[in-house]
C-alpha cells in the first residue's frame, strides 16, 4: 500500500507545539512535566495593554476622524466627541463693494483745495472731509470769550481784530495752536510758534478767518531791490529786440513789429515772478517786529484782510508807538508772502530775517 502524503513532511515546531490550553492547576503526578506546560503556555501567551487616550476638545480636532477605544462605562460618549468633525475653512464672502473701471483714484481721493485724502462712498469719510474741508476755507468757528483784547483799527470793516499773547489763558492760546494747525498746511509744521509770541485774529462773521504771529527781533537784512513789476532779465531784453522786420518773397513783402507787453496787475501773476532766491545785503539793519508768519483762509484772499492784519501789529507792538509800514521784516517768506510784502511796503526792499534769531 502506498504511504500517506503526509509521511513525507517533518512537523514544525509551530505545529507541534500548539495545543489545546489545559487549566494551569493541573493535578500531573510529575511536577516537572507541570512546570514544563507552564513554561510553554506562558512563552506562548501574549499579554496586550491599553491605555486610554485624553478627550480632547472639540476645537482641537481637525478634519480627520478621532476613533478611541471604549470602555464599558464612557465609550459611547468618547466616540461620539471623537467624531465630532470641524470644518476650518468657512465659506469666503464675496461681496462686491467697488467697481473697477481703471480710475486713477480708485481707494482715496484728493482735495486740490484743502489736501485732505478721502474715500468716495464713505459716508463717514466724507462728512470729515466735508467739516475740514469748510474750516480750511471759510474760517474755524468761533463764538467769542468774555474777555477779549480787540485791536482799534479803522480799516476793519465788519469785524474785529484780536490780540493773543503767550501769557493769556490756555483756552485762548488753543483756539490759537487750533488755527495754527491750518497754516501749518501750506506753511510747513513746527516752527510758527515761538515763545513771546504775539497772535493776531481776525474774526469775520463768528469765524477766525486770518492769522498773523509776530515776534520781537533785534536784527534783520535788507533784500536787493529791483523793480516790483519787472525781471531783471526783462530790461536787458529790452535793447535787444528789434523794432520791426522786413520779410519779402517775390512781390509779396511782410512786415513784422516787435510789441512789448505791459506790466500785469494781476497779483497771481506777479506772485509767479517772485520765485526763487532771495538775494540780501550781507550787512545786518536794526529791526524790533518780525512777522513769523500770516495766513488767510482761501474764500477771504484778495480782501485784504493781511494788510488789515499788518496795520493792527504795526499800532500795537509797541504801546503809544506807530511802526512804520518799511520797520516789518519777514520771516522765510514764500512767493505770495514775498508779493504780499513787497505790495505792503511798496518795494523790494523789504526787510527779512532768520527765524531762529530772537530775544
Amino acid at each position: 500500500m502506498q504511504s500517506k502524503i503526509g509521511t513525507f513532511f517533518k512537523p514544525t515546531s509551530s505545529i507541534s507545539s500548539y495545543r489545546s490550553p489545559e487549566p494551569l492547576n493541573s493535578n500531573a503526578d510529575d511536577s516537572d512535566y507541570g512546570t514544563l506546560k507552564i513554561w510553554e503556555k506562558a512563552e506562548h501567551q501574549y499579554i496586550n495593554t491599553y491605555k486610554r487616550r485624553n478627550v480632547k476638545s472639540p476645537q482641537c480636532v481637525d478634519s480627520e476622524t478621532k476613533t478611541s477605544v471604549p470602555d464599558d462605562s464612557s465609550g459611547k460618549s468618547e466616540l461620539a466627541l471623537s467624531t465630532k468633525i470641524v470644518v476650518k475653512n468657512k465659506k469666503r464672502s464675496y461681496a462686491q463693494y467697488h467697481l473697477l473701471f481703471g480710475q486713477s483714484d480708485f481707494l482715496l481721493h484728493f482735495c486740490s483745495t484743502c489736501g485732505i485724502k478721502y474715500a468716495r462712498g464713505d459716508q463717514d469719510d466724507e462728512q470729515s472731509h466735508k467739516a475740514f474741508h469748510k474750516k480750511y476755507t471759510c474760517g474755524i468757528q468761533f463764538k467769542g470769550w468774555t474777555r477779549e483784547r480787540v485791536i482799534d483799527t479803522p480799516s476793519v470793516e465788519g469785524g474785529r481784530i484780536l490780540l493773543v499773547l503767550d501769557s493769556d489763558p490756555s483756552a485762548h492760546k488753543n483756539k490759537v495752536e487750533e488755527v495754527v494747525k491750518m497754516m501749518e498746511k501750506e506753511l510747513g509744521s513746527g516752527w510758527i510758534l515761538h515763545k513771546n509770541y504775539q497772535a493776531y485774529l481776525f474774526v469775520l462773521s463768528q469765524r477766525i478767518v486770518g492769522c498773523l504771529v509776530v515776534e520781537p527781533i533785534t536784527k534783520a537784512y535788507k533784500v536787493v531791490s529791483c523793480h516790483l513789476h519787472e525781471r531783471p532779465e526783462e530790461s536787458k531784453m529790452k535793447d535787444s529786440i528789434p523794432s520791426s522786420s522786413t520779410l519779402q518773397f517775390g512781390n509779396i513783402t511782410f512786415h513784422r513789429e516787435a510789441i512789448l507787453k505791459k506790466p500785469t496787475n494781476n497779483p497771481e501773476a506777479l506772485d509767479t515772478n517772485m520765485n526763487g532766491a532771495i538775494l540780501c545785503e550781507e550787512e545786518a539793519v536794526p529791526a524790533v517786529c518780525g512777522v513769523r508768519a500770516i495766513w488767510v483762509t482761501p474764500a477771504n484772499r484778495r480782501k485784504h484782510v493781511a494788510s488789515q492784519l499788518l496795520d493792527a501789529a504795526r499800532q500795537s507792538f509797541y504801546k503809544g508807538v506807530a511802526l512804520e509800514c518799511s520797520q516789518l521784516a519777514f520771516s522765510q517768506p514764500t512767493s505770495s508772502g514775498m508779493a504780499l510784502a513787497s505790495r505792503y511796503v511798496g518795494s523790494r526792499s523789504i526787510l527779512v530775517y532768520k527765524s531762529s534769531i530772537v530775544i
